[in-house]
């Protein structure tokens, strides 16, 4: 408790019901992520370019929320957190009963829309139950319960499977995927209950806005490059688990979990390497070993027997998962040119719609080019961009050169 007094405002039970629906909300999350790809594969049987088409739509959400943000201007950070938390959870439930792939399509992106308003939502409460000059320290321990939270989801997912399984002699995987729904169900109920306390606070904050301005234009074809790495990643990769090296549902997760745990650890490194060499010299090496990391994705499975490449592709999807965490160095690009907060602020907030419209669309492609050429296709197309994206970071100013 001396914790709390020293680190967030005098109504402290504000910072505890934030904190801990954050926390619950993350485990909730974490079971979603580490369940979503066998789910759609094993019980549905979404191909590869459906599963391009249900990843269109995951991501609208995400492309859309400056607009849906604005139409809530009249709603405080507090209620759009248990708005988008309550959206989830009706996703969740619904999960429940049977549906057809476009209905499970439309339940994803229910899901989906939750996530992305809780995204800037709980971004501006740990800060807002912060004291004065303790903002980053708020910031940091949300980063941290909800890295705990996608372990502790992605492990609960392994449990579940496997205590069904094998304690209980269940072999029908819809039934333990109901399991994991129910489960996921009850962490967002609770997580929404979490949000009722007296002490809440109401402050309605200034929306974030589009924003262009051409001294930012490297911004926005990075974040253009960000997005669709991103995509490619984040959809296919599982799926190359799934499809090609046939991961159960239990071994997606626990991959999940062990990623989301070298994530936590490995950030603070990826941070203190940018502070040392500059967010240029991040950028550049960055995506140097993502053109290693997706020829791996694309022919590990060519060049080594199969018992070797799973392991080599398993290693990779951790390194991949890694590296992923150096996109901050865009981060401080921006506030290096920013000339105030507002202006970094609606910045990064551009460049997130940036990346989202490039990932729709790169989510209908890469499902089109893998079904009808082939993985390989999918990632060395992956590796060129890499390449494309080392050269374009190579054209940025360096950290001492950056003016406003």
């Amino acid at each position: 408790m001396s914790e709390s007094r020293e680190h967030f405002n005098p109504a402290a039970s504000s910072a505890i019901a934030f904190f801990t629906s954050i926390a619950v909300w993350g485990v909730g999350v974490g079971c979603f992520a580490a369940a979503l790809n066998n789910y759609l594969s094993d019980i549905h049987g979404i191909s590869i370019f459906e599963r391009g088409v249900v990843e269109f739509f995951r991501e609208l959400p995400g492309f859309a929320l400056v607009f849906i943000l604005a139409l809530m201007h009249r709603l405080s950070d507090w209620r759009v957190l248990r708005l988008g938390t309550a959206v989830s959870l009706l996703a969740a439930l619904a999960l429940l009963a049977p549906t057809n792939k476009a209905g499970l399509t439309a339940l994803v992106m229910l899901f989906s829309t939750g996530e992305h308003l809780v995204m800037p939502a709980r971004q501006s409460l740990a800060m807002q139950v912060a004291r004065p000059g303790r903002e980053g320290t708020s910031l940091g321990l949300m980063t941290c319960v909800m890295n705990a939270g996608t372990i502790l989801g992605s492990l609960l997912v392994a449990v579940v499977f496997w205590v069904g399984m094998r304690g209980f002699g269940i072999d029908d995987a819809k039934t333990l995927f109901r399991v994991v729904w129910v489960l996921i169900a009850l962490l967002l109920t609770g997580s929404v209950l979490s949000t009722y306390t007296k002490n809440a606070p109401n402050r309605v904050t200034k929306r974030p806005r589009l924003y262009f301005h051409r001294k930012f234009n490297k911004f926005y074809v990075l974040e253009l490059f960000y997005g669709a790495r991103k995509q490619i990643f984040l959809t296919f990769a599982p799926y190359v688990l799934i499809k090609i090296y046939h991961l159960t549902t239990p071994q997606v997760a626990v991959l999940m979990g062990i990623s989301a745990l070298v994530n936590m650890l490995g950030a603070p490194t990826v941070g203190r390497i940018t502070d040392r060499f500059g967010y240029r010299s991040v950028m550049i090496w960055d995506t140097l070993i993502l053109f290693w990391v997706a020829l791996a994705y694309g022919y590990a499975g060519t060049i080594f027997p199969a018992s070797v490449a799973v392991w080599i592709v398993c290693g990779n999807y951790l390194l991949d998962g890694l590296i992923s965490t150096a996109s901050l160095a865009t981060n401080i690009y921006v506030r290096q040119i920013a000339a105030d907060p507002n202006e970094l602020t609606s910045t990064l907030s551009t460049g997130i719609s940036i990346n989202h419209l490039i990932s729709i669309l790169i989510a209908l492609a890469g499902g089109w080019i893998w079904a009808a050429f082939g993985v390989s296709w999918l990632f060395t197309f992956s590796a060129l961009m890499a390449l494309a994206n080392s050269a374009f970071a190579w054209s940025l100013p360096r950290r001492e050169k950056v003016s406003g």
